[in-house]
């Protein structure tokens, strides 16, 4: 199991693009990725379930991921995450 805590700094939070951005870097994986929000968990492979949460800016989320890629997956969502501008 692989795990990362990060704060959301995009000033409109997760929004549809950046949940895209999320979704297609998780769905490359094969292991289980859940995005836990203000206590609920969802699958980060749903975007759906990413904008059900409504994330705003200062959010602190925490992913994480259980699976044979799972520390692989981290490292590339955080990367997404740095280089999109959404999250440090």
């Amino acid at each position: 199991m692989a795990e990362k805590t990060c704060t959301i700094i995009n000033e409109t939070g997760i929004h549809a693009r950046a949940a895209t951005n999320l979704v297609r870097t998780a769905s490359q994986y094969t292991a289980d990725i859940s995005l836990e929000y203000k206590g609920k968990s969802i699958n980060l492979k749903s975007i759906l379930g990413v904008m059900s949460l409504g994330i705003p800016n200062d959010a602190v989320i925490k992913i994480t991921a259980v699976g044979s890629d799972a520390n692989e997956a981290i490292v590339a969502l955080s990367d997404t995450m740095n280089h999109t501008g959404l999250a440090e």
